[in-house]
């Protein structure tokens, strides 16, 4: 009997053991994506109606499809785009969060951090001019994916050897050919996958857009009173963040500081008069995506509030629809106004398992992937804690 009862322990270690080496290799570098056999729809959106006339971003040589948004939402959550596998575009835009970050400076493959907040993603596609950053300094969404992928701080990724490096993935190669028609992988393709990913992120099931179909009887006589300050003449704030994406149109002034550390439009230009310019995202989610501005500096939409009720600074460059002194809002104006931009969340969009981190699905009916998964070390831990229990209770009945 002593020999079952040095086995029995033994056992249970040697399962401890072999879940913990599994659970070491579930790093992202490690897998390959669970994708459905048929693609998800990014290409067929019912817009509701007040959405239909909105113009996007879309560029005729890179349309949209499901093959590209695919590969585009693998390479978005692929840690293999930085230099050391440690950092993915996903990284510093969480989708729980409207593709933002919660932290006021992103954190880089060495851990660097960034100059600038990250922005939100949600609704990337109708963002007018086809300019982007918050200092609107890419030409294009296309533009704007290789950047950070390069840059020394965010991912830290040279172009041809991360191009070698997808090319060794035996999944990557058909998703190319999926996508692009022949399986070869070069840094435009990479640039134009991510872009048609990241135009598919709309977000149109939001309260308000709930609201609009139906005259907005769904809202409260706070967020209506919101709604009128946004769009009415006491504020105005559609004067710059326009159309029903509520997105901005160009780099604005708001008074944030009399002189700016960070010029911003003007850093670009050179131009003295486009000083302290940025292009925020769409307000989409804005509930949800703090900090804010373009260096985070405000943690909640109550000092985003009180900035514009009475901390708008006198800068030269400002914009003549945000007054000198702010708004001089009331307590109840303040509450409304962010009653109604709690109104423009869209929990759909935030749950969307086609937008969500393909390398994280669980494997189930109807998904696929391109290398053997990985099995789970939960049935290794279930059992070796079952035998550790089946030990201790042995011992106990022989003390």
């Amino acid at each position: 009997m002593m020999r079952y009862k040095f086995f029995i322990p033994m056992l249970a270690i040697i399962l401890l053991m072999s879940a913990a080496t599994t659970f070491a290799q579930r790093n992202t570098s490690d897998l390959a994506p669970k994708l459905p056999i048929e693609p998800y729809n990014y290409t067929d959106l019912t817009l509701p109606t007040h959405l239909h006339f909105t113009n996007d971003n879309i560029p005729p040589d890179n349309p949209i499809t499901d093959a590209g948004a695919t590969l585009g939402r693998v390479l978005f959550y692929d840690t293999r785009l930085s230099a050391n596998d440690t950092i993915a575009c996903a990284s510093c835009h969480l989708q729980a969060v409207g593709f933002s970050d919660p932290a006021q400076q992103s954190v880089g493959f060495e851990g660097g951090v960034t100059r600038r907040n990250s922005m939100g993603l949600t609704n990337a596609r109708f963002i007018q001019g086809d300019l982007f950053f918050w200092d609107t300094r890419a030409p294009s969404l296309e533009a704007l994916v290789l950047e950070p992928i390069v840059d020394p701080i965010e991912m830290g990724s040279s172009l041809p050897a991360l191009i070698a490096e997808l090319e060794a993935e035996a999944f990557y190669p058909p998703l190319f050919e999926a996508a692009f028609g022949t399986p070869e992988v070069s840094a435009d393709r990479i640039a134009n996958a991510v872009a048609q990913f990241m135009r598919s992120l709309v977000s149109y099931q939001s309260k308000f857009d709930q609201g609009y179909e139906i005259g907005f009887i769904n809202f409260t006589q706070l967020e209506v009173q919101g709604m009128d300050l946004f769009q009415g003449r006491r504020l105005g704030c559609n004067i710059c963040h326009i159309t029903d994406t509520q997105v901005l149109n160009e780099a604005l002034n708001n008074g944030l500081d009399r002189v700016y550390s960070d010029n911003g439009l003007g850093e670009i230009t050179g131009n003295p008069g486009d000083d302290g310019k940025f292009k925020p995202p769409s307000l989409r989610n804005v509930a949800l995506t703090a900090p804010y501005m373009h260096d985070g500096r405000f943690a909640t939409l109550e000092e985003v509030v009180e900035h514009y009720s009475s901390g708008v600074q006198a800068h030269p460059n400002r914009s003549p629809f945000v007054p000198i002194g702010g708004f001089r809002l009331n307590e109840q104006e303040k509450a409304a106004l962010i009653a109604f931009l709690n109104t423009l969340t869209d929990e759909e969009f935030l749950r969307a398992v086609k937008f969500s981190d393909p390398f994280l699905q669980e494997a189930s009916v109807g998904l696929k992937s391109a290398e053997t998964t990985q099995s789970s070390p939960l049935p290794l831990i279930l059992t070796a804690a079952l035998v550790t229990l089946l030990t201790v209770i042995h011992l106990r009945r022989r003390s």
